[in-house]
């Protein structure tokens, strides 16, 4: 079709005698060029208008194609373009190099299609996670997953299909592969069992972007970043960055306290042997504290009792849960909780024990530092009164 409608035109600009071949060849090319350009631009500004236009309905989808086909259709207007003007060039000069166009033009359709797949996954990942645009938005974590294994799908297909359009056999590719991963499979052994192991970790969601989580196995213990398919990025409570193999995670037991209800108070508090009388109200009264204590989730076990004779002080053991989870707001609660505690006690006239020891010594035994302290104190004032003494002789023999 191309060629005749050359023909035509090249015939009718011989007729009347107009230029030489090679200024008509490049005037062709540069309309071409120039009309390519022309259209690119138009179809961009009506792709952005329809864009205003549906961002104002309720439908999120539609702006998300829009978006995402944008730029893959002006690419698209320019390489019909450029084919176009290739196709007039060689069909003036037989050059070797353009009998690659058809090729050319094949692979770019493949890219740009590849293009707009992954830039709506991009935008579909954007749209599920966001709490503008979804009512229930649904978990990063894996959302992101999905995302990167479409994203592979779609680029290993694309791959396959530009083989294929090489000329290459996909069979015989797909056999050499077969035979070519075992050998990578021992050479990378380590990589895939991270890989795997970031599957297991996507497909079991022990934890997620943004958790708190540590291992009682290893020195793990942060915040989550980043979810990758060979390394999982934790942030420590120090702000440095720990990269951790997922493949760990398949051998060592993981704790997420982000996932946690509540948090728990869990204190043991003596109060003295002399103060025994008292305890029973003690305790009853901390238990009321904590039973109408608006911090306090009375819906878990809560705890109040004397439990142990200690050999310094009677012990009463607190056991309750916080409704916050959140850490800094959990240890103002617990705070504000002891110091009740402490008041009650002090209401009693009793006192939190202390490790002390007491020496109980039979009726008519005299320790023998008291006699030495006296004497002792006597003899000190002798001995100052001795040098005072002496002093004034020395002071009058010198005079």
């Amino acid at each position: 079709m191309i060629g005749e409608l050359l023909t035509t035109i090249n015939e009718w600009i011989k007729g009347y005698g107009l230029l030489s071949e090679g200024w008509r060849t490049g005037i062709i090319v540069f309309a071409l060029v120039f009309g390519t350009a022309f259209v690119a631009y138009v179809v961009s500004h009506i792709i952005r208008a329809l864009e205003n236009k549906f961002s104002k309905t309720r439908n999120i989808w539609d702006d998300a194609l829009l978006h995402a086909a944008r730029k893959p259709l002006v690419a698209f207007v320019w390489l019909q373009g450029v084919y176009w003007a290739a196709e007039v060039a060689h069909h003036y000069s037989k050059a070797e190099i353009f009998k690659a166009n058809q090729k050319l033009l094949e692979l770019g359709f493949i890219w740009i299609v590849v293009w707009v797949l992954l830039r709506m996954i991009k935008e579909a990942e954007q749209i599920l996670v966001s709490p503008m645009k979804m009512k229930k938005p649904m978990d990063y974590t894996t959302v992101n997953a999905v995302s990167k294994l479409s994203r592979a799908v779609v680029i290993i297909t694309a791959v396959l299909i530009v083989m294929q359009t090489l000329g290459y056999s996909i069979s015989g590719v797909l056999a050499f592969g077969g035979v070519g991963g075992i050998a990578v499979g021992f050479a990378a052994k380590d990589l895939l069992a991270n890989f795997f192991g970031g599957m297991i970790v996507h497909l079991d969601r022990p934890f997620k972007v943004g958790d708190w989580i540590r291992s009682p196995d290893r020195n793990i213990e942060g915040t989550v970043e980043h979810i990758g398919w060979r390394v999982t990025t934790i942030r420590t409570f120090d702000q440095r960055p720990l990269y951790v193999p997922n493949a760990a995670f398949t051998t060592i037991a993981v704790e997420n306290p982000s996932r946690m209800y509540n948090r728990r108070i869990y204190e043991t508090i003596g109060i003295r042997y002399a103060d025994v009388s008292q305890m029973a109200d003690i305790v009853s009264d901390i238990r009321s504290m904590l039973e109408n204590h608006e911090e306090i989730e009375t819906q878990r076990t809560l705890i109040v009792n004397f439990v142990a004779f200690n050999s310094s002080s009677l012990d009463i053991m607190v056991y309750t849960f916080t409704k916050t989870t959140e850490w800094v707001r959990f240890h103002e609660i617990k705070q504000d909780v002891l110091l009740r505690i402490s008041e009650i006690i002090e209401g009693y006239g009793a006192e939190v024990a202390f490790p002390t020891r007491t020496l109980h010594l039979p009726d008519g035994v005299r320790l023998s530092g008291q006699d030495h302290g006296e004497r002792g104190s006597g003899a000190l004032e002798g001995e100052q009164s001795a040098s005072g003494n002496g002093k004034e002789s020395s002071e009058r023999t010198s005079e």
